[in-house]
């Protein structure tokens, strides 16, 4: 299920300790490098649905302002909200290395985290969903497409033929001589 890259995933305004608890158990088990919160409504603690205890293993991260929040460098911001002129979820290209950010429960991103993302994604569905529905959507469909998997077949059902071997590339040379161990079998990227 690996994926090249990395991401982390947060909510602005969360009220709810039991949504970023199921959020941050869905984001440990997506492989998620961090969790976070902005200006969170309350204090969010351990959790009680965050069986995993996802805190153990990933760090957490609460900036109290939109204006605090610091991110990796060349860390890429996604918006996640229900708007008009944001890019449908199934047509966004994920970037490798990326934060996704969820507006709070009942509400929406303010607009200085509006400013500060670099895209705004939809997920397109009729109604807002849950901020812990959302974002295991959002994170299903990064691993899905950014994951190495087997190509779907044309008709219903599994894969039938196995996932092709991935390749490095060309082999390299030192001092004339190829070096060995270039091409990898199966191996998730």
């Amino acid at each position: 299920m690996r994926a090249r890259g990395y991401f982390g995933i947060g909510v602005e305004g969360i009220s709810k300790p039991m949504n970023f608890g199921n959020l941050s158990r869905s984001a440990f088990g997506f492989g998620a490098s961090f969790v976070f919160t902005v200006s969170p409504g309350k204090y969010i603690g351990k959790p009680p649905s965050d069986t995993t205890r996802s805190q153990d293993h990933m760090p957490w991260y609460t900036f109290d302002t939109v204006a605090d929040m610091r991110l990796p460098d060349d860390c890429r911001l996604v918006g996640i909200e229900l708007v008009d002129d944001a890019i449908d979820l199934p047509s966004f290209r994920h970037p490798l290395r990326a934060a996704y950010i969820l507006g709070p429960e009942g509400g929406s991103l303010s607009p200085d985290m509006m400013e500060l993302c670099e895209f705004i994604v939809k997920i397109p569905t009729r109604f807002c969903v849950n901020v812990a529905t959302a974002g295991a959507i959002i994170m299903y469909d990064r691993v899905q497409s950014l994951g190495r998997f087997a190509e779907r077949p044309v008709r219903a059902g599994g894969p039938v033929e196995p996932m092709a071997d991935h390749n490095d590339g060309k082999p390299t040379y030192a001092g004339g001589k190829r070096i060995e161990g270039t091409k990898l079998r199966n191996r998730k990227i």
